[in-house]
């Protein structure tokens, strides 16, 4: 795959990563690097990224859905009560990724969440602090410039798992920074650069 700026036959430049799957190439223009401040949207990121390991990421893309369906939403006030019922009708429901490690690093995660949320500054909050509010706008020109972690995403990678996160390595919380618009790393040819950063997403989920 090339690794510079990619004109589609809509006539817009995109990354070259979607390449030309649709369902990719909707992501990437309508989520990837958007600002996400929802915090129970970035707890369901982080827990799709931490499934993501070893794998790529239109195939958990693919899997969305059923991951949502399954996963109660990702309503973390649900998932920190999963039981051994629970976990084993995960461990046999063909439509997500079935790996007991990462089923239970979710649930293990939830918990941290909710601590998070009752004791601390909220989840978004935490996460928003170390860029002071504000997304790091990048200015790559190719793929090959973009590092896997930065020694901002191994300070949040640490700060999570002194909190109790499971799968929250340096390389899956700069993915996760990418998808949630911490940084801005669509390339400046990409039509993307300049606009993800001023759209605004709407929570999907409205959960009390």
């Amino acid at each position: 795959m090339s690794r510079a700026p990619r004109l589609h036959p809509d006539g817009l430049t995109r990354c070259p990563w979607p390449g030309e799957d649709p369902l990719y190439v909707t992501y990437h223009d309508t989520e990837w690097g958007v600002p996400e401040y929802d915090d129970r949207a970035l707890y369901e990121k982080l827990i799709l990224d931490g499934f993501q390991a070893g794998l790529s990421w239109i195939t958990i893309l693919r899997k969305r859905d059923n991951f949502r369906k399954a996963f109660d939403d990702f309503q973390p006030e649900k998932i920190a009560r999963y039981n051994a019922k629970k976990v084993h009708a995960l461990m046999n429901d063909v439509g997500i990724v079935r790996n007991r490690a990462k089923i239970d690093g979710a649930i293990l995660s939830a918990k941290s969440y909710l601590e998070i949320m009752e004791k601390g500054p909220g989840f978004s909050k935490l996460l928003w602090d170390f860029l002071d509010g504000r997304p790091k706008i990048n200015h790559f020109k190719t793929t090959a410039g973009v590092p896997a972690s930065t020694p901002l995403s191994v300070q949040i990678s640490k700060e999570l798992s002194s909190r109790g996160f499971k799968f929250v390595g340096p390389t899956i919380v700069y993915a996760f920074m990418q998808a949630t618009g911490m940084v801005n790393d669509h390339l400046v040819d990409c039509h993307c650069h300049a606009t993800c950063a001023k759209t605004q997403r709407k929570p999907r989920l409205k959960v009390k």
